[in-house]
């Protein structure tokens, strides 16, 4: 597959401008970019779900470095901030091979998915029909998007 090179005009302020080479990303979302932006929004999720019972245990979080001592003792919080870098490194990935305006919606609403499932089974939190509902229009755009 020969491989095509786009570039991205950009601005440095105070009437500098260039541009920047860029790889050009394939139409379409391949598979394997697929499989990737699915583990990744899985690791991020349970990232979300390992911080938020971190964050519990270690008895709250305010905006304070005081605040920060229990966290960093927390095993779970420090689990779910691993996961969550590690998560990132893998959307660095998609991001360098994938179209973000496919890529982006695909993960966000795939997290927000597996995270409100997650958060009533785990952590025993109420699913209203409004949000039952909500939760079925992502899953109809998440195949319009992957489709398209």
């Amino acid at each position: 597959m020969e491989e095509l090179s786009t570039e991205l005009a950009v601005s440095y302020g105070a009437g500098r401008s260039g541009r920047l080479p860029m790889r050009a990303e394939a139409d379409a979302m391949n598979m394997s970019g697929f499989i990737l932006l699915v583990i990744t929004a899985i690791c991020m999720a349970g990232a979300n779900l390992l911080m938020k019972a971190g964050i519990s245990r270690a008895g709250g979080f305010d905006p304070s470095l005081r605040a920060l001592a229990p966290l960093c003792r927390e095993p779970t919080f420090l689990l779910g901030f691993a996961i969550a870098g590690f998560a990132s490194l893998m959307w660095f990935r998609i991001l360098a091979t994938q179209k973000l305006s496919t890529c982006y919606p695909l993960f966000v609403s795939l997290t927000y998915l597996l995270i409100t499932v997650a958060a009533f089974y785990f952590l025993h939190e109420r699913i209203s029909l409004q949000k039952v509902a909500g939760l079925a229009a992502i899953i109809v755009g998440i195949t319009a998007v992957a489709r398209a």
